[in-house]
């Protein structure tokens, strides 16, 4: 990959730093080290790995809820995020091709007599989201029948989805499984309701910039460093993306 012109690192970082959207509510992707706060995940290591070969120092700017990042366009606070790519989020960020896919998942009762996808869009049901994330958008434009139920971060879409005593759950597959080993009695249903494209983003008037991320994103693919960084961070649950043909 050719070094960045400096038309692109202008767009890429105005401020002379690259400043990235990390959202630590997507524990598959971001974390934080419990004894000295660091940053750490998948999308902590390729905005590491950007600004390194842009020759800038990085600057993570931490969301708690995908919905948010998504305000920071207005600010101009960031200069790249991370996100599952969704045709809202779309009229304001560029995004690449996806560097990593992840099932989204449905839980339930153990007693539920749902038992399969096709089964949680009937009326009566009431399936639990977190606001703004890449499920909630997709749901919103595809359920019918059911009733979609919100609350503010996705850590807590289980907790309060066993308190409220609601149907049904939605989130992706690794978290629930998680957060099943803290709550007996719930149930997975078996495969996806959709996949998850993560991928990363920048502001819709940057076009030198978003180029030049398409080619990272690619690259990062096709090097295994996506790959190795999934290993490292012992993700389990998120398969690199396919390269964009």
């Amino acid at each position: 990959m050719t070094a960045a012109a400096p038309a692109v690192v202008a767009e890429l970082a105005p401020t002379g730093k690259l400043r990235a959207a990390i959202n630590f509510d997507n524990p598959l992707l971001a974390s934080r080290d419990p004894a000295t706060g660091e940053p750490g995940g998948v999308s902590v290591d390729l905005a590491r790995e950007l600004a390194r070969r842009l020759g800038l120092a990085v600057e993570y700017v931490p969301y708690f809820a995908a919905g948010k990042v998504i305000e920071g366009v207005r600010t101009a606070v960031w200069d790249i995020c991370f996100l599952a790519i969704d045709p809202v989020r779309a009229e304001q960020i560029l995004f690449t091709p996806p560097y990593v896919v992840i099932e989204g998942a449905y839980l339930v009762p153990g007693d539920s007599p749902i038992r399969d996808n096709a089964e949680v869009d009937r009326r009566g049901v009431r399936v639990l989201v977190s606001t703004g994330s890449a499920y909630d958008l997709f749901l919103s434009r595809t359920i019918k029948h059911a009733t979609i139920v919100r609350t503010t971060a996705a850590k807590d879409v289980v907790d309060q989805f066993v308190a409220q005593k609601l149907d049904v759950a939605a989130g992706v597959r690794p978290a629930l499984e998680a957060d099943m080993r803290r709550h007996s009695g719930l149930r997975l249903l078996a495969g996806r309701f959709m996949a998850i494209h993560q991928a990363m983003g920048c502001r819709r008037d940057r076009d030198a910039a978003h180029a030049y991320l398409h080619d990272f994103i690619e690259e990062m693919k096709a090097s295994g460093f996506v790959a190795r960084s999934l290993v490292r961070n012992g993700v389990a649950g998120a398969s690199v993306a396919p390269l964009e043909k």
